[in-house]
């Protein structure tokens, strides 16, 4: 063993690499939201199936994208000028700052200053580089049901050492006086584990811990964190790793050895919020509860056969009851359902899924995608015309920049079959700290998605959009055939109509003021011996429940 770890430290000792990983985290979606635009106009590429990117992957398409800004329109370049120096601490050729900030404090430091953009306070000298900021938010709810308020603070932290060791850091606490996210809300905020009425204040706080620590070389990274990512192409959710979950801890690893072929994996260590007594004790008369172990392995591997179209396909699995993690399912490049069905012969397999996804930008300005989750496939379901086989799948397309110049076109369709994402055994459910990991909808769901964006200067965007999302009757899992033909949205639980206006201006690097104004109607249905109005509380928080018009004014600093 002491052998292989020398051996292993030399090669990492003599590898050239001019690289970090240190990920902008997914909720940023005006950077992604560019990078798209880049990428359809054909300036860039991208594999928008895989989120996060890394800071310096940004950087470096930035800087590909540069190279014809002469081709842009004047907000391109413009917004292309202000991201640039929004990451222009991961630029290789930047070693000392010399900013001519507004706001430094450190004007005779070469090394040293206080920014704007990027928004901190930043370091970086040939070896090392450091930005810390602090972070701020803040917004308000209005329409017939009430008011809402939700606040949110802390510090984010990121440093790269040698130009290949990551270390970041984003301590949040956040409140809001009504829950808007709970696990079983059909909502596309981010979850947290709440505690709700904290000291007798109305709603729930709850803290978020992101960090990582990573290791790059030229051709790939892998590292250790706590912290959100998507799989699956999308512009209002994805359907395979939606990224909505509280942040959990995983081991990922990303190669792309050459450039038509790249590799994902993950192996994350999720919460189950089921207690098992076998661990839980009283000490002192006290009970102590421990929760059940829960585990996830998954892999995504993206092959780009001729230029501008990738295939991805992947599996992943969720298992518990192994005696903790299980070496098996730390092989990245497995099929672990074959795997479960050796280590559980004979007995209750663990729970596996297939994922697929393509993406094809060869017509310019014209992005076309669709996506697909198997959770439970079977051949012969397929020549019947009443059963299903468990699926969730979507298709969209987004056109940029065309026949009219900054304004984005967007349309999606999403449909999953009845008991997609679901599973009888509690401790192996697709979802953590009882947060699907897939889609908002989740199964028996089907979303019709319409947008159209525009904007008029840099970082000024607004967007129109209109969404129709329906979910039938729930239904549970039962061991039987006959499952496989519950009928698809005959009947309505639930159901949702909005249109949406949103107007957002980024006034320093990731942070922004914001207004929307939402149109909506949410209703509840009877249906198997449950009211409409039990449906609609289990659905839906209590301030967009019926006929509104919603009004939202938000500010972020940093966050």
């Amino acid at each position: 063993m002491k052998k292989l770890i020398l051996i292993l430290l030399s090669l990492i000792a003599v590898i050239q690499i001019q690289a970090q990983f240190i990920p902008e985290h997914i909720s940023n979606q005006a950077i992604y939201s560019f990078l798209d635009e880049l990428a359809n106009e054909g300036y860039i590429t991208v594999n928008s199936a895989v989120k996060p990117y890394s800071r310096t992957f940004i950087a470096e398409r930035l800087q590909t994208a540069s190279l014809k800004q002469n081709m842009m329109s004047t907000r391109m370049r413009k917004e292309l000028q202000f991201y640039l120096k929004t990451y222009r601490l991961e630029m290789p050729t930047v070693s000392r700052l010399g900013w001519k900030e507004p706001l430094n404090i450190f004007k005779k430091q070469n090394h040293l200053a206080t920014s704007l953009n990027p928004f901190g306070l930043c370091y970086k000298d040939s070896i090392f580089s450091l930005l810390i900021k602090p972070v701020y938010s803040v917004k308000y709810l209005s329409n017939e049901n009430g008011n809402m308020t939700a606040t949110g603070g802390g510090i984010d932290a990121m440093a790269s050492i040698a130009g290949h060791w990551g270390v970041y850091a984003s301590l949040r606490d956040n409140h809001e006086s009504e829950l808007q996210s709970r696990p079983s809300y059909f909502v596309q905020d981010m979850g947290g584990a709440f505690k709700e009425n904290n000291g007798g204040r109305s709603g729930g706080d709850f803290s978020e811990m992101r960090a990582g620590i990573t290791y790059a070389w030229k051709w790939g990274d892998i590292g250790l964190a706590k912290d959100h990512f998507s799989w699956g192409s999308n512009q209002n959710g994805s359907n395979i790793f939606s990224g909505r979950t509280p942040s959990f801890a995983h081991i990922r690893l990303h190669i792309q050895p050459t450039k038509w072929l790249e590799f994902n994996y993950v192996h994350g260590w999720l919460v189950s919020e089921l207690i098992d007594s076998t661990r839980s004790y009283y000490n002192a008369g006290k009970y102590k509860a421990a929760f059940r172990q829960k585990f996830m392995a998954a892999n995504f591997i993206t092959v780009t056969p001729f230029k501008k179209f990738s295939i991805s396909a992947g599996n992943s699995i969720i298992y518990s009851d192994l005696g903790g993690v299980h070496a098996a399912y730390l092989i990245p490049v497995a099929f672990y359902k074959s795997i479960d069905h050796t280590l559980n012969h004979g007995i209750e397999n663990q729970n596996s899924q297939l994922f697929f996804d393509l993406s094809s930008r060869q017509i310019k300005h014209l992005h076309l995608y669709a996506s697909m989750f198997v959770d439970e496939f079977s051949v012969t379901r397929l020549k019947s015309s009443k059963s299903h086989n468990f699926i969730s799948w979507k298709g969209g397309l987004q056109l940029s920049n065309f026949p009219l110049k900054n304004i984005v076109l967007g349309a999606e369709f999403t449909q999953t079959t009845p008991i997609t994402y679901k599973h009888d055994i509690a401790a192996v459910t697709f979802a953590s700290n009882s947060y699907n990991l897939g889609h908002y909808l989740r199964d028996n769901s089907r979303e019709i998605y319409l947008s159209v964006a525009y904007s008029p200067l840099p970082r000024l965007h607004a967007e129109l959009s209109y969404t129709l999302a329906e979910h039938g009757g729930e239904y549970a899992y039962l061991r039987s055939d006959s499952i496989a033909d519950l009928p698809m949205l005959t009947d309505m639980s639930w159901k949702m109509q909005q249109t949406a206006f949103s107007i957002s201006y980024q006034f320093i690097s990731n942070s922004f003021v914001y207004l929307n104004y939402v149109a909506g109607n949410i209703e509840g249905f009877d249906l198997n011996g449950s009211s409409a109005d039990y449906y609609l509380e289990l659905f839906t928080a209590p301030m967009m429940r019926g006929k509104t018009k919603t009004l939202t004014l938000g500010f972020s600093l940093g966050f």
